[in-house]
């Protein structure tokens, strides 16, 4: 299969590539080689390229940042997508977009399901929810869902922590922001067992919640760093520009439809992690 990677130079752009690379003829970009926030370019490109499918993973994802330059925000994750669905449809190619848990206001006391009625309640949040109504206008466009993503390249919550304690920093670490960390890996094998599925909504994350606070907690203990260095604090008392869900965890229904099983516990997932990285040292 002939695919088409936007934001290939991110985490799980870069995965993505990976694995896809085995077995497909795969156009990885990024952001250098192609500027989702140009439609000219984004028809021109898509337009040479071909694909049969598209995986649409560019974004402006800085939530702080989202709030300071909205009409990046919106050009990039709105604009930029719809660029890209109207580029999917020209050469009828299927049209996988990635999404985020932070289109939901974190209200609810149990996993979003797909049906759920998204309320964003940062710009991120709205511009990401615009991008996924640009896709499922498409028929042939999926909008996966997913959270908290870590890996082993670009910039991630994980990588943040392991940097601040190797540097000798004290943390403080919100515990009342709830959901569920998403290794980009096994978000990577859910969306190649999905190229063939049905269209619409799934959720993809790593089973199991957390705080962000167990997590740092958990990523210290498995790097068997001094885990004394990291301390719980109130979404109140951190210095924030966007807010967050404060409960974003996502049930996996869609998945189980589609006779996909869920990723793995997230702690499964963060040890395979430390394995993977100790054996490339």
């Amino acid at each position: 299969m002939n695919v088409l990677i936007t934001g290939a130079g991110g985490q799980l752009g870069r995965e993505l590539s990976r694995q896809l690379q085995q077995n497909h003829k795969v156009a990885a970009l990024t952001k250098s080689d192609l500027d989702v926030a140009n439609k000219e370019e984004v028809q021109k490109v898509i337009g040479q390229k071909k694909p049969e499918m598209i995986i649409h993973a560019a974004a402006f994802t800085d939530v702080d940042q989202c709030e300071a330059n909205r009409r990046k925000a919106f050009e990039v994750n709105w604009r930029g997508t719809a660029a890209v669905a109207r580029a999917a449809e020209a050469v009828q190619a299927r049209l996988i977009y990635i999404s985020t848990d932070y289109v939901f206001d974190g209200k609810k006391k149990a996993p979003y399901t797909e049906a759920d009625t998204p309320f964003p309640l940062s710009v991120y949040g709205l511009s990401k929810l615009y991008g996924e109504k640009c896709v499922l206008d498409y028929k042939r466009g999926t909008v996966i869902r997913t959270s908290w993503l870590f890996g082993h390249e670009g910039k991630n919550f994980l990588k943040a922590i392991l940097r601040q304690i190797n540097e000798g920093n004290i943390l403080r670490v919100v515990e009342d922001q709830i959901g569920s960390p998403t290794y980009v890996k096994d978000l990577a094998e859910i969306i190649l067992k999905l190229d063939k599925k049905t269209t619409g909504i799934y959720h993809v994350s790593n089973t199991g919640a957390c705080s962000r606070y167990e997590f740092a907690k958990a990523i210290v203990r498995e790097a068997r760093l001094n885990s004394g260095k990291v301390f719980p604090v109130s979404t109140d008392l951190y210095e924030s520009i966007a807010r967050r869900p404060a409960y974003s965890v996502m049930a996996h229904h869609a998945l189980e439809r589609a006779g996909v099983a869920p990723p793995r516990p997230w702690q499964e997932a963060l040890k395979d992690f430390f394995i993977k990285e100790n054996s490339d040292d």
